[in-house]
């Protein structure tokens, strides 16, 4: 045995000086390979990311300070200043519009967030047909908004709607400023609330059973265990359900342009729409830019603003 040691050591010690040069370049290479690896990911998506996203950005903001004509060379504009934005909050229409987005917001975002955690504690109890419900669940926000608006359209028509045959009625959904824009609301909540169904039912199914078999042990009943315990522990998915949500439903636009096109009487015009007329329909693209940079700065005011009340929250 001792000699067959030394033979093995012989032969280690004997190997030959250009294998193990082979070997270190080989190791050399591989960590060559995975230096450049993410650089060679990451810099192309960056660079596509800016020239898709970036310029327009750019251009919209200088744009939002320059007083600019469709009819103009493309930099021939002259810089205005604020100008752009005191003729935007001066403006009445600008002004209804906007509270008009924050009070539609908030109530399609709470009805969304609420509808959402039902359906993802139903869908995560022990239920039968549970798979089909699950996979159902998904057809609404599979579906295209465009054609999901249209589809709707037709269903809320005052003659001949679906829906005004069951309830029996001839209501004129679209056409009255007092419902257009629950009629709207409710589509998108029909549209939208699965995305956070599906969101907060994979943070159900990701908890941890040990906080709510131990609140069970010390006698708590199925509101307090959820109240005290899984709400807690859902709750940075729920943070992450309603920025998201935020986000879109603020810039909501494609159902509302197909249902109503901001009618009856601006019932329903929000800020995206307003944008959209300014730029695509009056062609004054600097007031429209000016319009567009004010709904990024109040979107990143409440997303700033929420995430700090979460993270004071998470310390106390």
């Amino acid at each position: 045995m001792v000699a067959q040691q030394f033979e093995q050591a012989a032969d280690y010690t004997d190997r030959p000086v250009d294998e193990e040069r082979a070997e270190s370049r080989r190791n050399a290479v591989i960590k060559f390979q995975d230096r450049i690896f993410v650089p060679l990911t990451v810099v192309p998506t960056l660079l596509a990311s800016l020239l898709v996203f970036g310029i327009p950005l750019v251009f919209s903001f200088m744009l939002s300070f320059q007083g600019w004509s469709i009819d103009s060379a493309l930099f021939s504009g002259r810089f205005v200043g604020f100008a752009n934005y005191q003729d935007l909050f001066t403006d009445p229409l600008f002004r209804s519009s906007l509270m008009l987005t924050i009070g539609y917001t908030a109530v399609t975002v709470t009805a969304e967030l609420l509808l959402g955690l039902a359906v993802a504690l139903l869908l995560n109890c022990r239920v039968p047909f549970i798979r089909f419900f699950r996979t159902a669940l998904i057809i609404p926000m599979m579906i295209t908004p465009i054609v999901a608006a249209l589809t709707w359209k037709l269903l809320l028509d005052p003659n001949y709607g679906l829906i005004n045959v069951i309830l029996g009625t001839k209501t004129v959904w679209l056409g009255d400023p007092g419902l257009a824009l629950i009629a709207v609301a409710m589509v998108n909540i029909w549209q939208n609330a699965p995305f956070v169904a599906i969101l907060l039912l994979a943070g159900l199914q990701s908890l941890p059973h040990e906080p709510v078999e131990a609140a069970a042990v010390d006698g708590a009943n199925p509101w307090q265990t959820f109240r005290h315990v899984t709400l807690p522990l859902l709750a940075p998915y729920i943070v992450v359900a309603v920025l998201l949500r935020t986000i879109f439903e603020f810039r909501s636009f494609e159902n509302i342009w197909v249902m109503t096109g901001g009618g009856p009487a601006n019932a329903t015009k929000l800020l995206s729409v307003y944008t959209f007329e300014a730029s695509f329909l009056s062609f004054d693209l600097t007031l429209a830019s000016a319009a567009s940079w004010v709904m990024l700065f109040i979107v990143l005011i409440f997303c700033v603003l929420f995430i700090m009340a979460t993270k004071r929250k998470e310390i106390a």
